[in-house]
């Protein structure tokens, strides 16, 4: 037998764990309506509940982003930025003889 992709693989088993936990829950539902006679809102609500997830999980984009960079591509950019701002520092007139600015709101 031919196997499925991986990504039809990963949603069946997600709808599959989506609707065995919402048979579970109303299975706790039935008997809790019973009690509370509230109706049939808490069985529909966990039906509902499990229909969104479910179309979440079949309508959800194919794949992830990948990773924006590699780590070593990172570094590189964090070296540059370094030697970049050295070189900005390096070029800057000399702030030690400025005037402070009080002085030069005075003026």
């Amino acid at each position: 037998m031919r196997r499925k992709s991986t990504r039809n693989n990963i949603q069946v088993r997600a709808t599959a764990i989506i609707w065995g936990c919402s048979v579970g829950m109303l299975g706790i539902c039935v008997p809790l309506v019973a009690v509370t006679s509230s109706g049939v809102i808490l069985p529909l609500l966990v039906i509902l509940g499990a229909t969104g997830g479910t179309v979440a999980v079949w309508f959800a984009p194919g794949q992830r982003q990948p990773f924006r960079t590699r780590p070593s591509q990172d570094m590189k950019m964090l070296e540059e930025r370094v030697m970049n701002l050295e070189a900005i520092c390096t070029s800057l007139p000399n702030v030690a003889n400025s005037l402070p600015l009080s002085e030069v709101e005075d003026r």
